[in-house]
Order: C-alpha cells, then sequence, then structure tokens
C-alpha cells in the first residue's frame, strides 16, 4: 500500500512528505510545479508531474501504486487572489477536487484526507470558533473550500470511503531539520513576509488596516507551526485506517496573536528593526480566527509539540537565511 499526496512538491505538502517517509509509509506525490519545487521532494519518494485534474493520469497512479490513502494538498491559496480570479479558484480548488475525489472512487481508495481552511467560517460571531460554527465564507478562496468539504460529505455517505477534513488556522515556521520550507514566491503569510524583511530580502512589509474591533486594531491569528500540522495529518491517516468515522476538525493552537505582536516577535527574534508601513484593508480579512482546538486532541489524540510563536519564527527565519544564502529552494 502506498499513499498519495497531491501539492507533494509545495509548502505544506513537502513537510508531508517527509513525516510520512519518516513513518515508514511508501509515498507518491503528484505535483504541477506551478509553486512547489522538484527539489522539495526526495528521492526516497515516488514524483510524477501533472495536474490533479487529468483523470487518467491519476486513475493510472491510483492503480499502479496500489494507492489507500490520498492526502489533497494541491491548490491556489491567496485570498484577494480568490476575490480578483474567483472561477481560477473554483476550477483549481472545487472541479479539480471533484475530479480526485472521482478518480479515489473508481479506484476504491477508502481513506481521503483533506486540506481545508478556516477560512470556510468567514467572520465568526464567537472566538475561539468551534466546529460547530456555522460555515460562511467572505471569498471564492473559503468557498472553494467549502464546496469541496460537501462533496467529501455527501460522496462519503455514497460510497465506501471516509475522510477527515482538516480546517487549517494560519501555518508558519518551517521544518526544525532545516530540510524544507515555505519559498513559494509572491508569499503573503505574514510570518513569512516578515522573515523576508528581516534578512533583507524585501524591503519592508505592509499592515493591512488597523482599524478593526481588536485590542490593537489589527487582525488576530491563530498560528500554527507546520511540522505540527502535518503531524495532525498523520494522526488522522492512522483514525481512518483504525476505522474512525468521517469528521471535520479545526487544526489550530487557540491562541491568537495580532499582526502587531507577530511583527514585533520576528523583530526580537531576528534582531532586526526593519520598516513596516500601514495600509488599507485588504478584502475578504476577517478581523479575527481562532480556533477552538479541542475536538482534534480528543478525536485523534493529537498532541502539538511547537505551540510556540518566537519558535515559529525561529523556524522561519532559518529558512529565510537558508533562501538568502542562495542554497536552493528546499
Amino acid at each position: 500500500m502506498s499513499v498519495l499526496v497531491t501539492g507533494g512538491a509545495g509548502y505544506i505538502g513537502s513537510h508531508m512528505v517527509l513525516e510520512l517517509i519518516g513513518a515508514g509509509e511508501d509515498v507518491v506525490v503528484l505535483d504541477n510545479l506551478s509553486t512547489g519545487f522538484r527539489s522539495a521532494v526526495p528521492d526516497t519518494a515516488t514524483f510524477v508531474e501533472g495536474n490533479v485534474g487529468d483523470s487518467a493520469l491519476v486513475g493510472r497512479i491510483l492503480k499502479e501504486h496500489d494507492i489507500d490513502a490520498i492526502l489533497h494538498f494541491a491548490g491556489s491559496i491567496v485570498v484577494p487572489d480568490s476575490i480578483t480570479d474567483p472561477l481560477g479558484y473554483y476550477g483549481n480548488n472545487t472541479c479539480n477536487s471533484r475530479s480526485l475525489l472521482a478518480c479515489a472512487v473508481d479506484a476504491g481508495v477508502p481513506h481521503f484526507i483533506f486540506s481545508s481552511t478556516a477560512a470556510v467560517y468567514g467572520e465568526p460571531e464567537r472566538s475561539p470558533i468551534t466546529e460547530e460554527a456555522p460555515p460562511r465564507p467572505i471569498s471564492p478562496y473559503g468557498s472553494s473550500k467549502l464546496m469541496t468539504e460537501t462533496m467529501l460529505a455527501d460522496t462519503a455517505r455514497a460510497y465506501p470511503l471516509r475522510y477527515v477534513a482538516l480546517r487549517y488556522f494560519n501555518v508558519a515556521g518551517a521544518d526544525p531539520a532545516g530540510r524544507t520550507g515555505q519559498s513559494t514566491p509572491r508569499a503573503t503569510h505574514l510570518i513569512k513576509v516578515a522573515s523576508e524583511a528581516a534578512v533583507g530580502s524585501r524591503p519592508g512589509i505592509d499592515i493591512f488596516g488597523t482599524d478593526y474591533q481588536t485590542p490593537d486594531g489589527t487582525c488576530i491569528r491563530d498560528y500554527i507551526h507546520v511540522t505540527d500540522l502535518v503531524r495532525a495529518h498523520l494522526d488522522a491517516l492512522r483514525y481512518l485506517r483504525a476505522g474512525g468515522e468521517s469528521t471535520v476538525l479545526n487544526c489550530g493552537y487557540g491562541n491568537g496573536f495580532s499582526v502587531f505582536e507577530v511583527v514585533d516577535a520576528v523583530k526580537r527574534v531576528s534582531g532586526v528593526d526593519f520598516p513596516v508601513r500601514t495600509v488599507e484593508r485588504r478584502p475578504g480579512d476577517p478581523p479575527d480566527l481562532v480556533a477552538g482546538a479541542g475536538r482534534i486532541r480528543d478525536v485523534l489524540g493529537w498532541e502539538p509539540q511547537l505551540n510556540d510563536l518566537d519558535t515559529i519564527v525561529g523556524h522561519a527565519l532559518a529558512w529565510e537565511r537558508h533562501l538568502k544564502g542562495g542554497r536552493g529552494t528546499a
């Protein structure tokens, strides 16, 4: 049996591949390299370049490699871009996921783990946000992910397929051993761009909006270390293989930090006082997204190991220094 990781050459996917290989799994990676890097995939994994929406290709992979689980990371993730290109996001995130699910059903793949997002909640009435909060996405990105969750639920009712959808909060950091990290061009994640500014890869950063109804006027987010995140996926895989029922789980720590607090942390850990400019709000940014994180611990037995903002920042900075030194992208 093997595991298929779609988007396994990207930021989160490449960390997932390392975690799976470390757990003794046979791994097949499918990635079109639009934002990922071939060098991020270790030689111990089988790599296939291609699109997750290519049904013929996916069907061959599932059968030739005896795939028993799909971990689906491939997709577009930039909220403002989804507002200007909604059809592109529905095509890449929703239509391609529908194609992948059809291939999984046809090949009899029993387990599916989906990379979802807290953006499905939109602007929730309460924080922390539990899984019982009604999904009300305010961006095509969030809507495209919610549509895939709906397809998963309907598919699981009709066919012998069980799934876990993990709703990510803000993923950050890099592999503690320095093997991979976020190398995506035009990245928009706060810790990533602030770390780039700290190492001199960009002249400074913009803070989008200081007039939110939060203690310091900036958005509050729950930052989760990418290594803890992929360990939650491995726990989800073990849960499904042990007969666990389909479920949707938040993936965050339950701790919120404002934009100003994160910027201060990057400056403190790096020792660099880089320029910061305040600008208008971006469309699609809710003021406060913090996970209600109890269910994932109860259901999967997940125990995060890197729940510390300075640790997350330190690993992100180490990766940026690696990139700045010209030693490649993974």
